[in-house]
This record gives C-alpha cells, sequence and structure tokens, in this order.
C-alpha cells in the first residue's frame, strides 16, 4: 500500500462493513466490487481507485469526503496548506486535497480536485440523494456530467447541483482540470 491514507481508509472500510455485519459477499453485491477485491483493499493489499470508493461510498451511504473525515485527526480551525490531506488514484489520473475537511458542526466541506488531461472518473449514484454540490473551476477545462445533462466548464464558472444520480467529470485531452468542489 502507497502510503499511511491508504491504510487509514482500508482499516475504515473494514469497520464500516463490520458496523454493518454484511459478509464481503453482501458488500460485493451491494456496491458491484468483487469479493476478492473488496478483500484485497480491506486488508491494504491494493490502494482504491476513485470509482470503486464511490461505488462503496453509495453502498455506505456516504459521500467519499465523509470516509475521509473518518479517516483524518480531530477538526481545527484553521488548516494550513501544507497539512491538508490528499490522496490520489494513479491509475485515473485523480487527485484530491481536502482544503477544508467535513467536521462536527459544520455543514460544508471543500476539496481541491485535480484531473490530468484526459483523465475520467465515474461515479453510479449519490452516496446521499439531492446532496448539494458547488463547483468552481479554477484551471483548465472539465467536461461534467450530472443525470445525464453534460456540461462544459471553463476557468471561473460555477456549476451548481444536487446529486441524485450518477455523474462524470472529464479532462480534455490537451489539458487536465482543477476545480473546488464544495459539498453542503
Amino acid at each position: 500500500m502507497s502510503n499511511m491514507m491508504d491504510r487509514k481508509i482500508a482499516e475504515r472500510l473494514a469497520a464500516l462493513r463490520a458496523e454493518r455485519g454484511w459478509s464481503l459477499e453482501e458488500l460485493a453485491a451491494r456496491c458491484d466490487v468483487s469479493r476478492a477485491s473488496l478483500s484485497r483493499l480491506e486488508n491494504g493489499e491494493v490502494s482504491p481507485t476513485a470509482h470503486v470508493l464511490g461505488k462503496l461510498c453509495a453502498a455506505y451511504g456516504l459521500p467519499m469526503s465523509r470516509l475521509m473525515q473518518m479517516v483524518e485527526d480531530e477538526f481545527k480551525p484553521l488548516v494550513y496548506r501544507g497539512l491538508q490531506r490528499t490522496w490520489a488514484d494513479l491509475e485515473t489520473g485523480f487527485f484530491r486535497r481536502t482544503v477544508s475537511p467535513p467536521a462536527q458542526g459544520l455543514m460544508a466541506e471543500v476539496i481541491e480536485c485535480e484531473l490530468d488531461p484526459g483523465a475520467r472518473i465515474e461515479y453510479e449514484g449519490s452516496p446521499r440523494p439531492g446532496l448539494e454540490h458547488h463547483l468552481v473551476m479554477l484551471a483548465g477545462q472539465l467536461h461534467i456530467t450530472v443525470e445525464g445533462k453534460a456540461y462544459v466548464l471553463n476557468v471561473g464558472d460555477c456549476l451548481r447541483y444536487r446529486l441524485s444520480g450518477p455523474s462524470s467529470f472529464e479532462a480534455p485531452a490537451d489539458k487536465g482540470a482543477i476545480y473546488h468542489l464544495f459539498i453542503v
């Protein structure tokens, strides 16, 4: 496993399944990820991809950011950039930085996302129906589809939506995309 964050994610995924009393087979059926892959993830033998984490979070009814919060340290009012948690899915070219992590008593969180040129990530559904997103483009261009409706975002554009179904994010082959995602 590549880093401490991946190990913490693996431990938290195992704990979430145990808390619900689900077998690996039951979780596999709920999230459409093979039992063998789930076992390797929970045992820390492989790093999770954004796609698989999205499926697992949907099965558990959690936004991915909440899962990340579960593996992060206590709430602190000031989050210095150098101390912000990062996670990368090198297989798909997706990088995320938790700029403002979810915390007890706060409604919103902010995530900085970066897609390499030509990178694409897909989520089959929302971890919580009606989850409010505000996506602000910082650099590059992003092709995003939210529940079948396609958008092209350029620097400075803001897309606001409530997520209930599938979504996909894709950077053009000639440029990447950097954006902030505000989740409420």
